[in-house]
């Protein structure tokens, strides 16, 4: 049996266009990594960006399952640079697994190195705990916990709606464990608040905004789950938009404002665009028709695929096609039982969607699949995709953005390897650094 680092350095060898920082990236993302105790966060009082689980788990096991990561949080994100593959600098966002063949530990000399198979590949630079994570509301709650930032500071991600409307087996996506994360942090006695109320919101973002003197925090993300009725009394384009409101009134153009919702009509997009939303992600998750259905049970029967797509595009037509940006989870297109059994029916199936979306001037992005275990597909599928199939998607990516002649979205930071940000996935890394 071939060892993990024969498989990583095969796929680098046989696609050279695609950055090596990436080849570890999507790994690492795919896979999850282990932390040594001893480089473990000493959660808020230390000097490190503790993880915030910010909406899903990103776990290959659940918190109780998780030791002494679970009492003491890993970092929010690594940095990665060096090594025998000369990395340049790669943002990793921590999904943990102490099964992985990665794992986080300091060297002989004392220096934080992540090492696979045994063999050190490269240093480990860990996120400093900003200013603003040592303040707390006039409540008490923490900022971390009200408004998060990730991508090594450049986004604040607001989930301001902490469970799911689409609840249960015939509705839940069977990907998604954001209604388990919620469930599992209240079992823990962590503070996780379900609905955040807007003052908050808007205190934790005064002291961001008070502390971020160097304007790290670019943009903000408005998200949380589905709604298919009401919250508050209020549909989803309102109930998201009140806080898109408020924060555009009190701090006019402090940040690109973007939301995460479904793919709603015409009229309510309108409300997103007029209460101060500049980016909307409608994510359409998985391209193929049969894989939505099974797959997005509760988004097929509120909505419907086709319906979603065509909602995708009217968006456009409202903040223009560059600022609409849905997002796929890469990976969910070979899951077992009913996924495409080889990685080259999955490349066309999704680079189909890529197309569809690209040629409108629609671009989309994607997170790379954690399989987290509290989820049908996770349990199912453990390992995820085949890394061969995230390297292949890279690739397919950029040569259809190059086909369209697109750039690479806004909202996310710099592209190039050595530039990029964005964590989750490494679409940004493996685009030129000229484009965005």
């Amino acid at each position: 049996m071939e060892s993990r680092t024969d498989l990583v350095e095969d796929l680098m060898a046989r696609f050279p266009h695609v950055p090596r920082e990436a080849v570890i990236k999507e790994d690492l993302l795919r896979g999850g990594l282990a932390f040594d105790d001893s480089a473990l966060t000493d959660n808020e009082n230390g000097e490190v960006k503790p993880k915030s689980y910010f909406i899903f788990s990103f776990d290959h096991r659940t918190l109780p399952e998780l030791g002494e990561a679970a009492l003491r949080r890993p970092p929010e994100e690594i940095v990665l640079t060096g090594g025998p593959y000369g990395l340049r600098r790669t943002v990793v966002s921590v999904r943990i697994n102490p099964d992985s063949p990665y794992r986080v530990k300091p060297d002989a000399d004392g220096r934080l190195m992540l090492f696979l198979d045994g063999r050190a590949i490269a240093e480990v630079g860990l996120p400093p705990m900003p200013d603003y994570y040592r303040h707390t509301l006039a409540n008490g709650k923490q900022v971390m916990e009200v408004a998060p930032t990730i991508q090594w500071g450049y986004l604040v991600y607001l989930t301001v709606f902490r469970v799911c409307q689409y609840f249960g087996a015939k509705e839940e996506c069977q990907y998604c464990d954001i209604n388990h994360n919620w469930r599992q942090h209240k079992a823990a006695g962590r503070p996780y608040t379900g609905v955040k109320p807007v003052d908050e919101v808007l205190e934790a973002l005064e002291i961001i905004d008070k502390h971020d003197t160097l304007k790290v925090s670019t943009a903000y993300t408005l998200t949380g789950g589905s709604v298919t009725s009401h919250v508050g009394g209020k549909a989803e384009a309102d109930f998201y938009g009140q806080y898109a409101q408020a924060i555009e009134e009190r701090f006019p153009g402090r940040w690109i404002g973007k939301v995460v919702a479904q793919a709603l009509p015409r009229a309510d997009v309108q409300r997103f665009k007029d209460y101060g939303i500049q980016i909307y992600h409608p994510n359409y998750e998985v391209w193929d028709k049969r894989l939505f259905e099974l797959y997005c049970p509760g988004k097929e029967r509120y909505v419907g695929r086709e319906e979603w797509h065509r909602r995708i595009l009217d968006s456009a037509e409202i903040f223009g096609p560059r600022n609409v940006i849905p997002n796929f989870v890469a990976g969910i297109e070979m899951a077992e039982p009913f996924g495409f059994t080889t990685v080259d029916e999955a490349i066309a199936s999704t680079t189909e969607g890529l197309h569809y979306f690209m040629s409108r001037g629609i671009t989309p992005r994607f997170t790379t699949w954690c399989p987290e275990p509290t989820t049908p597909l996770g349990r199912t599928n453990p390992h995820g995709a085949p890394l061969e199939y995230h390297i292949r998607l890279l690739e397919a990516y950029r040569a259809t953005m190059d086909e369209y002649g697109l750039a690479s979205p806004p909202g996310y930071g710099p592209a190039g390897p050595g530039n990029a940000v964005f964590s989750v996935s490494s679409f940004m890394d493996s685009l030129p650094a000229d484009r965005s």
